[in-house]
């Protein structure tokens, strides 16, 4: 069994852009990498809806085996 501990260490989140119906960037990381795109994807996107969820532990297909670098746009200089 996992501990609750464990688990939210295991925890990701993922972030997505929507043009209306339509998912336009999909990201899944770590909770705090996870927050800080979404805050930079806000940004810039900021007439669209941007989501994030936690994916569940349960769904390896979902789930990458390691953190994927972030896009290779420059979203970082829009953050403080």
């Amino acid at each position: 069994m996992t501990t609750e501990a464990t688990r939210a260490h295991h925890i990701r989140q993922r972030v997505r852009v929507w043009f209306g119906n339509h998912v336009i960037a999909d990201y899944i990381a770590d909770p705090a990498l996870a927050a800080r795109y979404a805050q930079t994807m806000r940004k810039r996107f900021a007439g669209l809806k941007v989501t994030s969820d936690p994916v569940p532990i349960a769904a390896p297909t979902v789930v990458p085996d390691n953190d994927r670098p972030l896009p290779s746009e420059r979203l970082w200089e829009l953050t403080p």
